[in-house]
């Protein structure tokens, strides 16, 4: 089971440079709105492009997608755990608990 990670972690860890957050939804919904910084990285991607995107396996990375009933953030997390990665969080409250609290979004 992939740890989690709160809100307010999630944001202290964006602002202070100290994370690589995966979004889980990707494509139109990733070009839409997306957390400050995230990456695209849908399941059916992780093994061919999580060495590219994510060179450092022992770097901090947190996973998300739309809300608590979203399967896709914990189905990236534990593929990246699975391929070695060490430090990989979930935040599974999402986008939805994210832009709720007024927090910023990035489009592409």
């Amino acid at each position: 089971m992939t740890k989690l990670i709160t809100r307010d972690e999630l944001k202290s860890a964006i602002e202070s440079g100290t994370v690589t957050v995966v979004d889980a939804l990707g494509g139109e919904y990733w070009a839409k709105q997306h957390l400050p910084g995230a990456v695209p990285l849908v399941l059916a991607d992780v093994d061919a492009q999580a060495p590219s995107l994510l060179p450092d396996r022992d770097a901090a990375i947190v996973t998300y997608c739309s809300n608590p009933a979203c399967p896709n953030s914990g189905q990236v997390a534990e593929r990246l755990t699975a391929l070695g990665y060490t430090a990989v969080r979930k935040y599974k409250e999402g986008i939805e608990d994210w832009t709720e609290a007024g927090l910023p979004v990035e489009t592409a």
